[in-house]
């Protein structure tokens, strides 16, 4: 009897059409980690920073950074690259990466086809600066200096093929001048070149440039993107001032390995995009010289194509190879 009724609760249980109990634990079960492909203290560590920090009480878990930096970003973006797509290890991106196929051959894993688009996070416009030895009060003058004087004007930047690089490059084919790239190690060591006056012009980020401004090392003359910045409203866009059309400003944003889940993607696009709207990071990404700028994923993915396209046509034009 005993045995019979044991087999009727079976049957019960595993018959067509019935619901068996799950236990699998929800998402996120364990720690989530951000990982960033540059050193700690530039732009894809402030992002990643208030990432961490905003989306660890929603999701219930630990949101941890991790630096594997090298090779632009690279050997970061392989590693993630390569990852089961669980929604336990996140990448921030930026508009190195989309740079990175047209510079390198034999990538080991593709942009576009290796990873999920979640979310844009930040924009974060550049500075062109002068050196106060330079007599140009604004990028028109910057121009026709630099026609007046080709060859001579040189500019710095962080390495060859660097956003600021692709910034000052494109600046140089369209305003048809000839200045001289002059590649440094770091955004500190450019930005104290520039204030020596071991160069002429650098597009700076607003954290190399801050100490500058204060006691006058360098004079800003235009701001790179589309749009005036909230935190130099009265500096002018390059578009504004002298190139119609210039917008040029390195993106931030997080992406997972391709396959990720439709809920997943859902749900840490929400938070990404809720978190870009709260004061407070706001307000810590002035200071960094952020603008908050979220996405749905499918406009993140369209995004990605079309800087990945942009960035292969500018660096073609212009002959960058990398280093």
């Amino acid at each position: 009897m005993r045995n019979g009724f044991i087999h009727a609760v079976l049957l019960l249980t595993t018959a067509p059409g019935t619901v068996a109990p799950s236990y699998a634990q929800p998402y996120p079960a364990k720690p989530v980690r951000i990982v960033v492909g540059f050193t700690p203290g530039g732009v894809a560590d402030a992002v990643a920073r208030q990432l961490s920090r905003k989306l660890g009480e929603p999701l219930g878990q630990q949101v941890v950074v991790e630096y594997r930096g090298g090779a632009s970003g690279a050997i970061a973006n392989e590693m993630v690259a390569r990852l089961p797509p669980d929604g336990y290890t996140l990448l921030i991106i930026g508009a190195s990466a989309a740079a990175l196929p047209a510079l390198r051959s034999n990538m080991p894993y593709d942009l576009e086809r290796d990873f999920s688009a979640i979310s844009l996070v930040a924009n974060a416009p550049f500075v062109l600066v002068v050196h106060p030895s330079v007599p140009a009060r604004n990028a028109a003058d910057l121009i026709a200096l630099a026609k007046a004087r080709p060859g001579k004007v040189s500019f710095g930047t962080v390495g060859t093929g660097s956003t600021p690089h692709l910034m000052a490059e494109l600046f140089k084919l369209m305003a048809r001048i000839d200045i001289v790239h002059i590649p440094y190690k770091g955004g500190a060591e450019n930005a104290v070149a520039n204030a020596s006056g071991q160069v002429e012009m650098s597009f700076l980020s607003v954290p190399s440039l801050q100490p500058l401004l204060a006691n006058g090392r360098v004079r800003p003359l235009a701001i790179s993107s589309a749009k005036r910045a909230p935190f130099l409203p009265a500096l002018p866009t390059l578009a504004e001032s002298a190139l119609p059309g210039y917008d040029f400003a390195n993106w931030n944003g997080v992406v997972g390995p391709a396959g990720l889940p439709r809920d997943i993607v859902t749900r840490l696009n929400a938070l990404i995009v809720k978190a870009g709207e709260a004061a407070d990071v706001k307000e810590s990404f002035s200071v960094q010289g952020l603008v908050p700028l979220t996405s749905t994923p499918e406009q993140f993915a369209a995004f990605i194509r079309n800087e990945v396209a942009k960035s292969a046509q500018l660096i073609k034009r212009v002959g960058i190879k990398a280093e």
